[in-house]
């Protein structure tokens, strides 16, 4: 019987040094695949003669009409003006609908993280005022989804393009 356990106890061994060995000779796993970050957002600027102010009131006009809720608005360079820092406009408007942040995140929790929706003004180095938002083809195209919340996800993308050009465009 000890034989028997030896036997199996260096069967064993050879096994696990043959495992590291094998182990030694494989290929380093390749580098997490890296993609350009400015795939990820749509970006639009101002038409000429578009002020930010227009752009924003036609912004929350579209987005009314289009039964987005204006839900919040964060006016970052008037934070950072006040801390003494030099800032071009920097705002983000965020829009929920309600219903269809509940039917996403009933699917999976996950897209609470999407939420709420979001459309930034920013004006550039050179003085040139952008809007942008994130590139929900990406997520909608990438991902498992249900017809039904595939169609939710859809529809609120096509929405906030909506706005986003609306208010690039100075539309009320």
């Amino acid at each position: 019987m000890k034989t028997l356990f030896r036997f199996l106890a260096l069967t064993l061994a050879a096994a696990l040094l043959t495992v590291g060995a094998a182990a030694d000779t494989r290929r380093p796993l390749p580098a997490p695949l890296q993609f350009d970050i400015n795939q990820s957002v749509i970006k639009q600027p101002l038409a000429d003669g578009v002020s930010a102010d227009d752009a924003i009131e036609a912004m929350k006009s579209k987005a009314i009409a289009l039964n987005m809720k204006f839900v919040a608005h964060q006016p970052l360079s008037q934070e950072l003006q006040a801390r003494g820092i030099k800032s071009g406009r920097l705002e983000i408007f965020q829009f929920c609908n309600p219903m269809d942040a509940y039917e996403m995140v009933k699917f999976n929790p996950v897209f609470a993280a999407y939420m709420p929706c979001r459309i930034a003004l920013v004006e550039d180095q050179e003085g040139k005022t952008w809007l942008m938002m994130l590139n929900l083809d990406m997520v909608i195209d990438n991902t498992p989804l249900t017809p039904e919340v595939k169609a939710i996800a859809a529809r609120v993308n096509t929405t906030l393009k909506t706005i986003l050009e609306a208010a690039a465009a100075g539309e009320f």
